[in-house]
């Protein structure tokens, strides 16, 4: 059994809207612990979380610009 693991989500919706992130996948692409993410989910601070149920899923998007809000510009003054 040959497993793939992405870095991106893929666009694989008949609605054209990307794939929804799980916490693993979200886990792999920050490289951060699982449980970080599951921190994150319960005490705030880390990406929006869409509730899919009792489901915690995470939109691109919503990844992208959280990360756009805490990353350090890197620019020196």
């Amino acid at each position: 059994m040959t497993s793939t693991t992405t870095n991106t989500p893929t666009m694989d919706r008949p609605s054209g809207r990307p794939r929804l992130m799980t916490p693993e996948e979200l886990a792999e692409y920050l490289g951060v612990s699982l449980h970080c993410v599951y921190a994150w989910s319960s005490r705030g601070g880390g990406p929006k979380v869409v509730r899919v149920g009792a489901r915690l899923r995470y939109r691109p998007a919503d990844v992208e610009q959280w990360l756009d809000r805490v990353t350090d510009s890197g620019t020196a003054g």
